[in-house]
Formats: structure tokens, sequence, C-alpha cells
């Protein structure tokens, strides 16, 4: 049994303007220990998806379909019983760990709160808790900076601050949420680098949320490219980086930098993504894409299978590609 089973998972929002789909029945597995990530660009429904499982939608926010974690249903349940899961079993880095802390509180009461609240733990042992977590994501001097607030760490090792959070109740999956976006380079690679060893470590399986390729190409084993809220392809990293098999997933490889290229212009994707209150007749991405046809327009591409265990929804003959 999966950890996690997602199958045909809905999301739409109700606006004044009418109803918008932003997940359209998305499918995808996994298991403990593996990591998937999940890319596209800006409201290609990435974010959603995971609040949809963690119970964090906005208030018009409507889901159908079906989730099941350890072959439990999470989707739609009472705030009690998510509350549980999310305390326990299912943790999440979010995007920002400046506005996910809180600017009060030292990180030590910040850290301790969970164990004392979720374990029942005493003070002195919370305590105890927090500096080893601390300590685990690498932060020197855990023991004295754990009283320290959260604009006196570095954006990286207030990134590591919220992991270790995250990590607190030793969680089955960990859900990291753009957790580089706001960190240079360096630090993007540490951090990533974190991740890898947390997951050896604790076997916790890890949903990856970005919109870059070249983040997830060492530390993911599958993937699932997403666009106006369908999937567009979906299979193990190394497979897609190789042999993309959708043109959305072929320009996003195309638009990541390069080291072994100089002085050229870096290939981007024209155009925007659709507005989904009003999404074109056919595929999604026809509008922008270099391999469309006329049945493009004409009809929407189901996500089919082929190979091993790849997905795609595309018309194209992926054996022209290369002539």
């Amino acid at each position: 049994m999966s950890l996690l089973n997602v199958q045909d998972l809905r999301v739409e929002f109700t606006t004044q303007d009418g109803n918008v789909t932003a997940v359209n029945d998305l499918n995808f597995s996994l298991e403990r220990g593996e990591t998937l990530g999940i890319v596209g660009e800006s409201g290609s429904g990435k974010s959603q998806t995971v609040f949809a499982l963690m119970g964090l939608l906005a208030k018009n926010g409507i889901i159908s379909g079906s989730a099941q974690f350890e072959g439990q249903e999470i989707l739609n349940l009472p705030e009690a019983k998510i509350n549980n899961i999310r305390s326990q079993q299912i943790s999440m880095i979010f995007q920002d760990p400046m506005t996910s802390l809180n600017p009060y509180m030292k990180v030590s009461a910040q850290l301790m709160e969970v164990l004392m609240i979720h374990k029942g733990m005493s003070k002195q042992a919370a305590f105890e808790e927090s500096v080893r977590m601390l300590e685990a994501v690498k932060i020197p001097e855990a023991r004295k900076r754990i009283h320290m607030y959260p604009h006196e760490f570095s954006g990286g090792m207030r990134q590591r601050v919220m992991i270790a959070m995250a990590l607190l109740c030793n969680p089955k999956l960990l859900i990291a949420d753009e957790p580089t976006t706001a960190l240079d380079v360096t630090v993007q690679a540490q951090i990533m680098d974190l991740l890898n060893e947390l997951k050896s470590e604790f076997n916790t399986a890890i949903i990856m949320i970005t919109h870059d390729l070249g983040v997830v190409a060492g530390s993911c084993d599958k993937v699932l490219v997403m666009y106006a809220g369908r999937t567009m392809e979906y299979g193990k990293v190394d497979e897609i980086y190789y042999q993309p098999a959708h043109p959305y997933t072929e320009g996003l490889l195309k638009a990541i930098p390069r080291l072994d290229t100089e002085g050229e212009i870096l290939p981007t994707i024209p155009g925007n993504p659709p507005n989904l209150l009003s999404l074109p007749q056919g595929c999604p991405y026809q509008d922008r894409c270099h391999r469309v046809m006329d049945r493009c327009k004409r009809e929407a591409p189901i996500l089919t299978s082929f190979g091993d265990g790849r997905q795609r929804a595309c018309f194209s003959d992926m054996e022209t590609w290369n002539q």
C-alpha cells in the first residue's frame, strides 16, 4: 500500500466572476521514503494541490476526489481529525520562513510548543529535543542560538528552523512548498542537501513544490509536471530529464541555465498561462506550444500511460521530435 494515493483530485474556487478550477483531476502516488517533485509555473495548481491535502484551502475552496494517507481518506476531514494528522503525520515547510515564524516569540518557545502540545513532553524534555533537532539541521551553536528571535537568523538559517519544526514530530510525509525561493544559490544547494540527508535519516517521504526543474534534478525520484491545473507529464526523474514526453516539459528543461554554454540567449516559453476562468477549447497549452496541431484546438488530450509507469497528456508523435 502506498503512503499517499491521490485519485481524481479536483479543487474549485467560487468567485464573483465564476468558478475557477485550480486543480483538475490529478492522480499520483507516493511511497515511503520517496520524493515527488511537483513542477510548473505560478498558477499551475501546485500549491493548491498540497493545501487541499492539508486542509488549508481558503473558505471558498471546494474539494472532490480522493486522497488516502496510509489507507485513510484525508480530504474534507473535520478540523479536529485533520489537525491530528497535520501535527503528527504530515508536516509542511512554507515558502517564506519569516512570515511562518512568529517574530515576537523566541525560536525555543516556538519549537517547544509543538512538542509540549502534540507529544505531551515536559518543558525540559521539549527543550532538549528542540536543541537536538536544530543540531540535526546543522544550525551551529544550537543550544545558544535556540534562545534567539527569528529576525536574528539569516534567511537560510530561518529555513533550517522551519525544517526542524516540521520534523519535530517525526512525520511520515514532509511537504516543502518552494523551500528555496528566497535564498541565494549556495544556500539553496545547502537546503536541498539537508533535505536529502534528513530523508535518508528519518525515512520521510517528501513532496517538493517548485517552478524550477533544476532544483529537483538531484533530489526527486518522480516528477509531476502541472499546467493550468492539469497533469501534463508524470514519471521518473531521469526519464523525464533525458527524454521529455510533453512540449511543456521540453520548454521548461530548455529554460534551465547551463554551465556548458556561454553567451547564448536563454530559451523561454512564449506567452502566458491561460486564464482559468476562460480556458481554451482543447489543450490548455495550445497557444504556447511549438508542436500544436489542429486536433489540439478541438479536444483536450487525455492522460495516457506509456513505458514504465510514465504518463503524458499530448497528441504529438514523440518519434518525430528529433527528425
